[in-house]
């Protein structure tokens, strides 16, 4: 495993080092000597949610319990990579579930939500991973998602609109029914 991981450090930093090449950068001042590992390492860590098992972190923690009524996570910050331009996009998951036959541990759900948002993404399908991931693992009576993030990629580049924010959301079950994403949407603004 570790092997691996050095394997894939060498090889980003090589193709790291040609793009500073290309842009005209002298890849041998002594501020440039490190920066394609230490790109190469940082692209590891935003990327390491593809080493990892979401379902099964819930499944870790589940447990039998009779609780019927909405359980909220809500301002869960999280970091992520806009796949087309490869720049971040951050803000806050709030996730809700109205149990049926399990719960599972609370940090569970931001454990989830992290290692959907440390892949290569856009935001709707993040929203939708989320909420399927929950769904079906722990087979509650309904999921709800709702994501709340500023894109680099809108403030950086193209139309640079410094202050927008773009929600996205996506729900199952109960939460077709407006008084339950009501109640849901109430719960997350106070």
């Amino acid at each position: 495993m570790e092997e691996l991981k050095k394997e894939k450090i060498q090889k980003l930093s090589e193709h790291y080092l040609e793009i500073l090449h290309i842009l005209g950068e002298d890849t041998t001042r002594e501020g440039l000597i490190k920066t394609p590992e230490r790109i190469a390492k940082a692209m590891l860590t935003l990327t390491r949610g593809y080493e990892q098992d979401p379902a099964e972190v819930l499944r870790s923690a589940m447990f039998k319990e009779d609780y019927k009524q909405m359980v909220i996570v809500k301002d869960i910050d999280f970091y992520s990579m806009c796949e087309h331009h490869m720049l971040p996009f951050f803000g806050k998951a709030h996730v809700a579930y109205i149990p049926k036959n399990y719960i599972t541990g609370l940090s569970k759900i931001p454990r989830v939500v992290d290692i959907f948002a440390h892949r290569l993404q856009i935001q709707e399908r993040m929203t939708m991973q989320i909420k399927q991931c929950i769904q079906d693992t722990l087979d509650p009576l309904g999921v709800m998602v709702v994501i709340e993030a500023q894109h680099m990629c809108m403030q950086m580049r193209g139309v640079e609109k410094q202050h927008s924010i773009t929600t996205t959301s996506d729900f199952t079950g109960v939460f077709r029914t407006v008084e339950t994403r009501e109640e849901f949407m109430n719960l997350i603004r106070n």
